[in-house]
């Protein structure tokens, strides 16, 4: 019991760690943090979410993004011809309904992809359950087309769906790994500004089926819902707060002026408060 819960302590103390640390040196990290705690390596694995790496499709020339949820052994499932690289004869495939809703997912998430990212790498991957199935959409865009800025997001919505009749439940678990970097005049290192970090959040609805392809719809209602409330979480988190210390720090107006107007505007509220009063 003294070594379950000694256990438990530590890999919360890690995940927490691994929380706190720049997402683009995860895969670093993680290493030294499984040579510390080995017995942990299984646990670890499962619960870190690592930025994703881009394969190509031999046959089709297409990109693809390969993570646990594709990996059979030491080879990846293409989303776009369903083989395994290197090739296994044995591997893990869905069944041929949820194949074909997978093509259509992938066809979908595709032009949502060009839609919002203006290009990037997007997968996704489903799996048969015993009462129904799960997915996992991956959304990767980089961007280093510049000497004195880079930068990269990569989204990994894990959905659980469960079909009741004509309506199914969908569980939503979404993690983001932002890191941007922007270098100073100089191009330098040393004047180097480095902006990362993860968001997880969860959402769960119960929605209508009237056809198979509805669940396409209504993964991406989800997930499209999803991003869009976590990039403006992103944005208040990293951007806003940075521009709030800056601004702590050395204001970019005259402080009198803007006591004046902090002054003024009280007293604006304070005029109206009466009046309602």
């Amino acid at each position: 019991m003294a070594d379950y819960e000694e256990n438990e302590q530590q890999m919360d103390c890690a995940l927490d760690l691994m929380r706190r640390l720049p997402p683009q040196s995860v895969e670093e990290n993680l290493v030294t943090l499984l040579e510390v705690l080995p017995e942990l390596t299984e646990d670890l694995l499962a619960a870190v979410d690592q930025p994703l790496k881009v394969r190509q499709d031999a046959s089709t020339g297409k990109e693809y993004l390969v993570c646990d949820y594709n990996r059979d052994g030491d080879s990846y499932r293409s989303p776009w011809t369903n083989t395994y690289d290197p090739p296994l004869a044995d591997g893990n495939v869905p069944s041929e309904r949820l194949r074909k809703l997978e093509a259509s997912a992938n066809d979908a998430f595709s032009t949502y992809k060009d839609l919002y990212y203006e290009g990037g790498v997007s997968s996704v991957y489903l799996w048969d359950m015993d009462e129904s199935f799960a997915g996992v959409v991956l959304i990767k865009k980089v961007n280093d087309g510049t000497v004195r800025s880079k930068g990269s997001w990569d989204s990994i919505h894990v959905v659980e769906v469960l079909e009741t009749g004509r309506q199914a439940r969908y569980k939503l678990t979404s993690t983001v790994m932002l890191y941007t970097v922007a270098s100073g005049a100089r191009g330098d290192r040393q004047s180097e500004i480095n902006l990362s970090g993860s968001l997880t959040r969860q959402d769960e609805r119960e929605l209508l089926v009237e056809d198979p392809n509805a669940h396409v719809a209504n993964i991406g209602r989800m997930v499209e819902d999803m991003e869009f409330k976590m990039r403006n979480s992103l944005q208040e988190v990293y951007f806003g707060k940075t521009h709030d210390i800056v601004n702590g720090l050395r204001s970019a107006a005259d402080l009198g002026e803007a006591k004046t107007r902090e002054l003024l505007q009280r007293d604006l509220f304070g005029q109206l408060k009466s009046r309602k009063d």
